[in-house]
């Protein structure tokens, strides 16, 4: 075992890390099983000599960047003939290069996350709800201070959709809008109350459902488990897809595909969609920043509204609770209420959804011409997902600590069964009490809104 001679790294954003061996084996060993790989002792002996040859290019006291450590570490896989994990690595190297830069960019652009989550904070702390301890002392203060709880968050999520609705009406030629944001964000219903507040004001809408344009399951490939990757963009039709809307804005009847899930087939010309004189198509779709999806419908045609879960809340140790764990939560309940789909499973298909949020969601958001910004996260959910999940998570915990396939699982799981292990449950009492045009809805039941 190779023993560095330094004891920090530099990052991308100048400041000093600990060194740890261990991330250099991790990173490498990614690599190797994005394309079959599973040998994690290779990776270690890879690794350690790559600390060999750092060891030998620096003086005594210098601290590497994690750029001259990449480049070692893809120097090496080279020269030991490991041509196909140095292509995964050199790739995954320029993505996360890519993120780095597109967040450095957006703090001064003013897109997510700095000044919308600012206003978000703001409102949160106005009324003590931005850590767990606060909510914790609302779960313990009777029936009324919850339901004032939930009916202030429901209705701070209602006047931005209010808001966003009034950006729509704002523009002129809009012959496409588009709700987009990342999975168990909220989309479905913010686009049924978009609709909603639309009508209102005269505007008609054909909705268009992209899920049927998703390519035969046959033709998707599958992991190690049998597991489909159905959250990249690519598993869509996207031709057909964009000639159907192309047909459409021109005025004529298209016959759209109607996708079987049960049987993981789609079905071609099965339902006829044409647009009347001034009505709109709204789009709620996963990827609909995503250029290539639309990309049959002009700019000035279109108007791109984006919602996320921005929670600003924090943790008993100071740490901001991750928007990706909330739409975890959301989707494991959704997916076991509706999809018949077990919570486990939802968490270990989880690593595929992040994988293509980071590809094909997050690029996009500063480059994209968005109207406006949408929060879909409430405040006081975290007890109801106590109430549905919190009893998984000790199992899961156990059974993939030691799995080297299931890191990804384990790591999540660990974070949020600690999550969620500070949080007050919620009692069946202040579940009943959740109204039934609420957001959460969407995900525990009780809706008045079909799905």
């Amino acid at each position: 075992m190779s023993i560095a001679k330094f004891s920090k790294v530099i990052k991308r954003d100048g400041s000093l890390q600990d060194f740890n061996i261990e991330a250099i084996v991790d990173s490498i060993f990614h690599a190797a099983t994005a394309v079959g790989g599973r040998d994690r002792e290779l990776s270690r002996l890879i690794a350690n000599e790559v600390v060999f040859l750092i060891n030998k290019s620096i003086q005594e006291g210098d601290t590497p960047t994690t750029e001259e450590i990449n480049d070692f570490i893809e120097k090496t896989l080279i020269e030991r003939g490991h041509a196909r994990t140095a292509k995964a690595f050199i790739l995954e190297r320029a993505r996360k290069k890519t993120y780095d830069e597109y967040q450095k960019k957006a703090q001064f652009t003013g897109t997510i996350p700095y000044q919308k989550i600012w206003n978000v904070f703001v409102w949160n702390h106005g009324y003590g709800y931005e850590t767990l301890p606060n909510v914790n002392k609302i779960m313990s203060s009777g029936l009324d201070q919850w339901t004032k709880f939930v009916g202030r968050c429901d209705s701070a999520y209602h006047q931005d959709v209010k808001a966003a609705a009034n950006r729509i009406l704002a523009k002129k030629d809009v012959k496409l809008v588009i709700i987009a944001g990342p999975s168990s964000s909220g989309k479905t219903t913010t686009t049924i109350k978009l609709e909603e507040l639309l009508q209102e004001q005269g505007k008609s809408f054909k909705t268009i459902n992209v899920d049927n344009y998703f390519f035969d399951l046959e033709l998707h490939p599958k992991d190690i488990y049998g597991d489909y990757d159905f959250e990249t963009p690519f598993a869509i039709d996207i031709e057909l897809f964009n000639d159907h809307l192309r047909e459409l804005i021109r005025g004529k009847e298209v016959l759209t595909p109607y996708y079987d899930f049960k049987n993981g087939k789609r079905i071609p010309d099965q339902i006829p969609l044409q647009l009347a004189e001034n009505e709109i198509i709204l789009l709620d779709c996963l990827h609909g920043l995503f250029p290539d999806l639309t990309k049959s419908v002009s700019e000035g045609q279109k108007t791109k509204i984006f919602i996320e879960t921005l929670a600003q809340q924090r943790d008993s140790t100071g740490y901001f609770v991750r928007w990706t764990d909330i739409r975890l939560l959301r989707r494991m309940i959704r997916d076991l209420n509706f999809r018949g789909y077990q919570p486990e499973q939802t968490l270990t298909h989880w690593h595929y959804v992040r994988r293509s949020e980071m590809r094909y969601i997050i690029p996009h958001i500063n480059t994209a011409d968005i109207d406006y910004i949408i929060n879909g996260a409430l405040a006081y959910e975290l007890p109801v997902h106590k109430y549905f999940l919190f009893k998984y998570f000790p199992e899961w915990v156990e059974k993939y600590r030691t799995d080297s396939d299931r890191t990804d699982a384990f790591i999540r799981a660990e974070r949020v069964h600690k999550l969620l292990d500070e949080v007050t449950i919620a009692s069946q009492e202040q579940i009943d009490a959740i109204p039934k045009n609420s957001l959460m809805r969407e995900y525990i039941g009780g809706s008045i809104y079909k799905y």
